[in-house]
């Protein structure tokens, strides 16, 4: 039996794509949607069964306020949050909120489907090597002073930046061209530059490596004041 939900992330286009995969396989989207901040206000008005929220950046302060309010006002929807790994610290914050599962962004869509049924069964949705490595973490931190956000920011240029922001918010190539001010063609062999940069073959996979790294996030950081 399909489940119902809603699907929400910072980037839009990893929610509607996330969302059309369940729909193919029988579940009822009531809404695929972005930032996840607004998670909370759907679920209070729609009242679906699962909340799938998905975060690149599960250490920032507040980004689980939506699942502690969810908890709050609609106790029997579960959320379950796609976030990265490993990230220990991230994995304890969802639960501390009152999130009822923890999955991979880049699992598999029948890893997703497993977490929301255990979690609508009531069930704490978390792989066991999930939580293992969050542990072995926490007892043992490795130090990472170039990771691959870092990495992956070093090869793409301010602009490329902002174009690789805008493919991930799904604005197509008319789209960053008008609004960058630039020619449709320019927009277009930008975005090529990117996804080659990045080594992906398609705006999706672009998304989901700057959702999985927290790339966007660590742009965004490097460019604010002070």
């Amino acid at each position: 039996m399909g489940v119902r939900l809603i699907v929400v992330d910072d980037h839009r286009l990893l929610a509607e794509a996330l969302a059309s995969a369940l729909k193919l396989r029988g579940h009822r989207v009531l809404a695929a949607t972005a930032p996840s901040s607004g998670a909370a206000d759907l679920v209070v008005t729609r009242i679906p069964e699962i909340c799938l929220l998905g975060t690149s950046a599960p250490e920032e302060p507040g980004v689980f306020d939506p699942v502690a309010r969810i908890r709050r006002e609609r106790p029997q929807v579960a959320v379950v949050v796609l976030g990265p790994v490993p990230n220990p610290r991230g994995i304890a914050a969802a639960f501390a909120a009152g999130a009822s599962g923890y999955v991979r962004q880049d699992e598999r869509i029948e890893g997703v489907e497993r977490a929301m049924m255990k979690a609508r069964a009531g069930e704490a949705a978390v792989a066991p090597q999930l939580l293992q490595g969050a542990f072995a973490e926490l007892l043992d931190p490795v130090d990472q002073p170039d990771d691959e956000a870092t990495r992956l920011l070093r090869m793409l240029t301010p602009r490329e930046v902002e174009v690789l922001m805008r493919v991930t918010d799904g604005e197509d190539t008319r789209v960053i061209a008008a609004r960058m001010g630039i020619a449709p063609s320019t927009a277009r062999t930008h975005v090529q530059r990117v996804l080659m940069k990045l080594g992906v073959g398609s705006r999706l996979e672009a998304a989901a490596l700057a959702a999985r790294t927290g790339l966007l996030e660590r742009a965004a950081a490097r460019t604010e004041p002070g």
